[in-house]
């Protein structure tokens, strides 16, 4: 009798009921990463990354693991975390969970992200860049409007950058300004990323006319390898020189692109677009969703990181589409201010609903060529957004 005794007590089911609040958070904590297993698996809703993330935080929310200990990461007296400590202390998703604490999964995820972009669309019609920092607007509202809200800045500018529309973005801001709301703000970003097919439609056409929406654009100009080879160059160098803290992100960003236009590394860019970005991708999502603890997601600032996220994305994209807008105005109807709203750096998503809206209202038009110009301009955006934090609030 003993021995069923020690094995029932060695579960994780005497920690769970023996504390009903604990077991009601649990409980509900469950019916959220269901939610999250029913958006990645069956509607397809950016699955590579929601699905590590649910499950992350599904391992982090067993009772009687023990795999994950913030602790280690955050200290009441502001020290820096102890490598050795984890080391000794530490379980498994401590240890993947150094790669975000250090930056090192978001840069790399970069990398992968510039070896798969083309950036021929921004290079051909450099104005995109104004569509692209037209749809940061979201980023700075949404932090004015938590610190009214009560988040300290730092927090503030966690929560901003959702508006970004970009998950690897938000992490590294969070990790180093606001580490104890990394699960709520990583979810929120992703989710709403995920949602853009459904979020942005409404106000696509709610911000543009029916006229606005049926302008056909020329096509683009040729670009020359030497403007590609030169572009992640030149962009390093300037952005990294004004903006020395979104070096991590930028500076990764563009060695991806180079090794994939250059064309004298072929294998690297590959490594970088697949294996590379696929082994990042489930640790970075593991280790994130680690971080949703019951005690720690099941708050009402939560609540409030959601809606402020909400708020975030959807300012972007009408800041995005009244840039378009305007860039229609200066240049007398040549200029389909739909592709405005791709300025969020959802790469390609965001694009491809530019094209979808636009070709509702004329099937002959075809914008997605147009609007990946702002979008891979949002990526640049949003990774100076992030820099301007880390410069004025990081240590």
């Amino acid at each position: 009798m003993s021995f069923f005794t020690d094995f029932y007590n060695s579960t994780g089911i005497p920690e769970l009921i023996a504390d009903p609040v604990l077991l009601v958070k649990t409980l509900i904590m469950y019916v959220i990463i269901g939610a999250l297993f029913y958006l990645a698996v069956v509607k397809k809703f950016e699955p590579l990354l929601l699905l590590p993330i649910a499950f992350g935080m599904l391992l982090a929310n067993l009772p009687g693991a023990n795999l994950f200990h913030m602790d280690l990461f955050i200290h009441e007296d502001g020290s820096p975390i102890n490598i050795q400590t984890i080391v000794e202390q530490g379980n498994l998703l401590d240890f993947l969970y150094l790669g975000v604490k250090l930056g090192i999964y978001p840069s790399l995820i970069f990398l992968g992200v510039g070896a798969m972009t083309d950036f021929t669309p921004l290079l051909a019609n450099p104005k995109s860049q104004l569509r692209g920092a037209a749809a940061q607007f979201g980023v700075f509202a949404a932090f004015i409007g938590a610190l009214f809200l009560g988040f300290a800045p730092e927090e503030a500018a966690s929560i901003g950058i959702i508006g970004g529309a970009d998950g690897p973005t938000a992490i590294l801001v969070t990790k180093t300004l606001a580490p104890q709301l990394l699960g709520a703000i990583a979810i929120a970003a992703y989710s709403y990323m995920a949602l853009i097919p459904i979020i942005q439609p409404p106000f696509m056409k709610l911000i543009t006319t029916k006229e606005e929406r049926q302008i056909v654009m020329t096509n683009l100009r040729s670009v020359s390898k030497v403007e590609k080879v030169l572009f992640p160059i030149v962009v390093t160098l300037v952005v990294c020189l004004i903006v020395p803290d979104a070096a991590p992100l930028v500076g990764f960003l563009m060695l991806g692109n180079l090794m994939n236009v250059c064309g004298v590394t072929d294998r690297l860019s590959k490594t970088a677009q697949n294996e590379l970005m696929n082994i990042v991708t489930i640790c970075l999502g593991v280790s994130v969703g680690a971080t949703a603890s019951a005690e720690s997601f099941l708050a009402f600032d939560t609540v409030k990181i959601i809606v402020l996220g909400l708020a975030a994305f959807c300012l972007s994209t009408c800041g995005g589409l009244l840039g378009g807008k305007i860039m229609c105005w200066a240049t007398k109807g040549k200029v389909n201010p739909l592709i405005g709203s791709a300025g969020v750096s959802a790469v390609p998503m965001a694009a491809r609903v530019s094209q979808m809206v636009g070709q509702k209202e004329n099937p002959s038009n075809f914008l997605l060529m147009h609007a990946m110009g702002p979008n891979v301009a949002g990526v640049i955006g949003s990774a100076v957004a992030a820099g301007v934090f880390l410069q004025y609030f990081a240590g």
